[in-house]
């Protein structure tokens, strides 16, 4: 009986609750809420008690539902962005353009259209070499390539990169060609001196610049200057003093390499200043010597003030004192000693004068 009450009071509890949904429109709450079954009622729940539980119920439904909604879907929108994102990467439109390098300008190839000389005459001895340098325009031509040729090669010869040589006295034209352009062309004038002898006065020989040597001249390292320089040099020790020698004899081809050399560096105008042309150096005669460091702090030093005041003693000379240099035609040269023998070296020391106002002589280059 009890129970057949309780079962009739639930039955009225929800005859509203039945009205209520039957007259609803129907719904798929499926994907919302879960439905609410008899099921869910505890045996023993009054009807304030099931309010609260079918309160709870639908909450806790509902969370768990959206929760299972959120799960379900965010893996599809997740994968919809990881595909967006790769579809953005595979794109061609995304990507960023590759840098292309700068490609480096190339000069188109030219040809020569003008050639140059450093001088246009040339003046030699016999058995000289001299060679003019050249310089073809414009400079990025792509063939720079030389034809030489002399006018008269019994006068003077010329070899493929332009050294002429004296071979007899007289006058020719060496002509220089483009091998790129045969209508390009330089020429210079080539005189040739005469062999040069060698010059005695007042019983010395002569060299300087109007005075040369034959290029044959060979006396070598052994001279009658050699025993009087070693006794200098040990006179020199015993006063305190330390003498050396930095350069002696030197063949006509050691004179015209070293003077070529400082051609090509200060050019011919400079380098005439301080270094003899070959055949025109007393380096060959060896009878010349320089001393110690080649510097000119050399004459202020004690070496060099014993130098100066005792060389004549074994007879030998300053060859170019200071406050000479337009007699001499070098610069002054406190380490350059010549031998003349001891009487004639006194004189020159006693004097005061340089070489070149003792012999009464000059030293110019007559080319």
């Amino acid at each position: 009986m009890r129970n057949t009450k309780r079962l009739l009071l639930t039955l009225f509890l929800l005859l509203p609750v039945l009205f209520v949904g039957c007259s609803q429109p129907t719904e798929d709450l499926s994907n919302t809420e879960p439905s609410l079954t008899l099921e869910t009622l505890p045996p023993s729940s009054s009807a304030e008690s099931m309010d609260e539980d079918v309160s709870d119920e639908s909450v806790q439904a509902t969370i768990v539902t959206e929760a299972k909604t959120e799960a379900a879907t965010a893996p599809a929108s997740e994968e919809t962005d990881a595909t967006s994102e790769r579809e953005q990467e595979a794109s061609p439109e995304s990507e960023a353009s590759p840098e292309v390098p700068l490609q480096p300008s190339v000069e188109e190839a030219v040809g020569v259209v003008d050639i140059r000389l450093s001088t246009d005459s040339v003046f030699l001895r016999v058995g000289q070499k001299k060679m003019p340098i050249v310089t073809m325009l414009p400079q990025h031509a792509a063939d720079k390539g030389e034809r030489w040729i002399s006018s008269d090669p019994d006068i003077a010869t010329v070899d493929s990169i332009g050294n002429i040589r004296g071979v007899a006295e007289g006058t020719c034209t060496v002509s220089v060609t483009s091998t790129d352009n045969p209508a390009v062309f330089a020429s210079v004038s080539v005189t040739v001196l005469p062999e040069a002898e060698c010059t005695y006065i007042d019983g010395i020989l002569v060299v300087n610049k109007t005075y040369p040597l034959p290029s044959t001249y060979a006396p070598g390292w052994e001279t009658e200057a050699s025993a009087p320089f070693w006794e200098m040099v040990a006179a020199a020790k015993e006063a305190g003093f330390e003498l050396w020698m930095s350069s002696g004899y030197r063949s006509y081809a050691d004179q015209e390499y070293i003077y070529n050399g400082y051609v090509q560096r200060d050019g011919q105008e400079a380098a005439d200043t301080y270094s003899a042309r070959p055949g025109h150096s007393e380096h060959q005669t060896g009878l010349a010597f320089d001393l110690n460091g080649l510097s000119w702090d050399f004459g202020d030093t004690p070496e060099g003030i014993w130098v100066a005041e005792n060389c004549h003693k074994y007879g030998f000379i300053l060859r170019y004192p200071k406050g000479k240099e337009e007699i001499t035609g070098y610069t002054y040269e406190p380490w350059h000693i010549r031998y003349l023998g001891v009487e004639k070296a006194t004189e020159v020391y006693e004097s005061g004068l340089c070489l070149e106002e003792f012999l009464n002589i000059t030293s110019v280059y007559a080319y």
